[in-house]
């Protein structure tokens, strides 16, 4: 894969010097002007790369606080093709690598073609589809290989034996789950998740994130010793539900504290 490709703006954002602190949330949540100053706020303040979750009316993957945001996101009228718009307006100020989450109904009913052609067009680097299956990737494969968009495969403490399959040819990131269950913050993970990430990294060169439940820099700097990096999604959405005047600076602080807690002397290596 050429440097030029989308995916690789995903894998190079894991860097030795510290481990990678993705962040996520939800386009046009609560509006889209508002979401694009989201989005510039995490990038400066470090996060290395940005989720944007794609509106949904059935996110199965998803808890409350995420589900609300998506509600908030209708009641604005965002749309897919809205969507881009906003990646469109962040990419004239910020070259952050991009990820999103989205559901495959909304690929589907978009199109493969023209949705995966507006990533590339957008380095967008790559797709997290919770409701893909990995025996049906076959369907929406082709696509990300021709315009070099990553499908970000999910690991789950379940998956076991079929590790090696599921992350076979991945490209961007592997996207290793926590805990069973929806995302939400949690305030015990009780996964072997360093079982998990070896297993992973056995099988795969690619850079290994870790999500669902990780929301304090604590947890985040203890999941980083296994990982190459954290993915936090309900903690910051929920700063985003107050809608508050400060809620930039607040944003900010929150992706400071968690870069920070990632590049911390103890997390520099495995």
């Amino acid at each position: 894969m050429t440097n030029n490709k989308p995916a690789t703006t995903l894998t190079n954002a894991f860097k030795k010097s510290s481990k990678t602190f993705i962040g996520f949330l939800t386009a046009g949540d609560p509006t889209f002007e508002k979401s694009v100053k989201q989005i510039l706020a995490l990038a400066e303040a470090g996060t290395d790369i940005i989720e944007i979750g794609i509106p949904f009316s059935d996110p199965v993957a998803d808890g409350p606080v995420i589900q609300a945001a998506d509600l908030r996101a209708f009641a604005a009228e965002i749309t897919t093709d809205k969507v881009f718009e906003l990646v469109a307006a962040v990419r004239q100020k910020s070259q952050v690598p991009l990820a999103f989450l989205v559901y495959l109904n909304n690929v589907f009913k978009y199109g493969y073609e023209k949705f995966f052609k507006r990533c590339a067009k957008l380095q967008v680097g790559g797709l997290i589809i919770p409701d893909l299956p990995f025996e049906e990737r076959a369907e929406v494969l082709p696509f990300a290989q021709k315009y070099g968009v990553a499908l970000i495969p999910l690991v789950a403490p379940t998956s076991g034996q079929r590790i090696p399959s599921v992350v076979k040819d991945a490209t961007g990131f592997v996207y290793a789950v926590s805990s069973m269950g929806v995302t939400g913050v949690r305030d015990q993970i009780n996964t072997d998740l360093a079982k998990m990430v070896a297993e992973i990294h056995q099988a795969t060169d690619v850079p290994v994130a870790i999500g669902f439940g990780i929301h304090t820099p604590q947890q985040a700097a203890r999941v980083a010793q296994v990982a190459d990096g954290v993915i936090v999604g309900s903690a910051i959405v929920k700063i985003i539900a107050q809608n508050k005047q400060q809620t930039l600076t607040e944003l900010k602080k929150y992706a400071t504290a968690m870069k920070k807690a990632l590049s911390s002397r103890l997390n520099k290596s495995k």
